[in-house]
């Protein structure tokens, strides 16, 4: 995967060229729906007089983004109209924008509490079907010395559409109403057909898939056949644990510091938003650069030291100036682990079975959040503060560790990297 350094020339033609602006905005496309079906849809259910025990259940409408593994061989197997990619992709996004049309003719009465799951659940899994094509779109539209910072503009991408419809779609709600506000993100979501329709389909692999048996059975007989494949799935289940179990606890974290929340909201949740964009943006940059072991090995140290920042917060008095220079630092170097992440599981999955190998890597990225936070709090209280963020810290040595294999593995023209 690491070939010879590209000249300045050549990375200033990757960064500006159209491949880049394709993926920054299929980010968008992806996230735009997400917020919509969570934190948003909860706001209503709570502003109709909806018990809090029945919004708790609505949590299971995002089902879809953990399992979307299962379905992801139709994706590698069917080819439509428009083509293997954008022709699943423009399916994919009319469907979301269908459901929330749906879900905006609801009303959050206990009559219709059923017609509004049922519509958030097809939001959810039409959108991480989207999330699914789009990523393979870009495994296989990007050259190998691009994905870092293809990876980096899509997240980037996609953390404006999540900020759209979440902080723009309450607003919005606030506004006019939350049927209102859906109908809106619905034609937003629309639009983003565009494009799909103007971007280039991919070159379709030799190789591929041509039964559904095959395409549910040899991306997992091509990736466990590789040299180091354990090793590799380990390596993803680790390298931003710390970083993931220190981000869960922060908002109350700076509460208990005595931070109060309009601090919170205007530094944390919008100055750190900027800060994570620049990471990944210069992360993407400086991976074409240096190439993805380095980057992995720099940005790994990065975030492990930046988790240290909120051990020395919780030894100053609480003033912005502190509060601002940490949550940068910390925000920064997540966007770098970040960008560096996403484009190394994307150089792992082969091209013939992107959409179903990469739906897999994904969601075992996902399991350090959902279940190693769990105990988060309970460690913050047993540990105080320093302790438990020092803990974070030292929790991501064993994945930089690891980083010394996977590197020797990705030397060789047989590794996961280098495929």
């Amino acid at each position: 995967m690491d070939t010879a350094r590209p000249s300045w020339a050549e990375t200033l033609s990757a960064i500006l060229s159209g491949r880049m602006l394709v993926a920054l905005l299929m980010g968008f496309s992806s996230g735009l729906p997400l917020l919509l079906t969570g934190s948003v849809l909860q706001a209503w259910l709570k502003d109709g007089g909806v018990d809090l025990k029945r919004i708790g259940f609505f949590a299971l409408i995002g089902l879809p983004y953990t399992l979307k593994f299962l379905w992801a061989p139709l994706f590698d197997r069917y080819v439509l109209p428009l083509g293997r990619r954008r022709g699943w992709l423009l399916l994919m996004q009319l469907a979301v924008a269908a459901a929330l049309l749906v879900l905006a003719a609801a009303q959050p009465s206990p009559e219709q509490l059923w017609l509004i799951a049922g519509a958030g659940f097809l939001v959810a899994l039409f959108s991480a079907s989207q999330d699914i094509v789009v990523d393979a779109y870009r495994r296989e539209s990007l050259a190998e010395a691009e994905l870092g910072l293809g990876s980096a503009l899509y997240v980037n991408g996609y953390r404006v559409g999540m900020l759209l419809a979440g902080g723009g779609g309450l607003i919005l709600a606030d506004w006019l109403s939350f049927p209102s506000m859906y109908r809106i993100m619905a034609l937003a979501v629309a639009a983003c057909v565009l494009v799909t329709l103007l971007a280039p389909e991919p070159v379709a692999p030799e190789g591929r898939p041509r039964t559904l048996r095959d395409a549910v059975v040899l991306p997992f007989l091509d990736y466990f056949r590789r040299d180091g494949a354990w090793l590799i799935l380990a390596f993803i289940l680790l390298y931003k644990v710390g970083d993931t179990m220190a981000s869960a606890m922060t908002t109350p974290f700076y509460l208990e510091l005595g931070y109060s929340k309009t601090e919170i909201g205007a530094v944390v949740k919008l100055f750190g938003f900027w800060a994570t964009i620049a990471g990944g943006t210069l992360g993407g940059i400086w991976i074409l650069r240096i190439g993805m072991p380095r980057a992995l090995w720099w940005f790994g140290i990065g975030q492990m030291l930046s988790t240290l920042g909120f051990v020395v917060l919780s030894q100053l008095p609480p003033t912005e100036l502190a509060l601002a220079v940490v949550v940068a630092v910390e925000n920064f170097t997540a966007g770098l682990g970040t960008a560096a992440f996403v484009g190394f599981m994307a150089a792992l999955t082969d091209r013939r079975f992107t959409a179903t190998q990469y739906a897999l890597l994904s969601s075992l990225m996902g399991v350090p959040r959902v279940l190693l936070s769990a105990p988060t709090g309970w460690l913050a209280e047993s540990l105080g503060w320093p302790g438990f963020f020092l803990l974070c810290a030292l929790i991501a040595l064993p994945g930089l560790l690891m980083l010394r294999w996977v590197t020797r593995l990705s030397a060789s023209p047989q590794a996961p990297l280098n495929r």
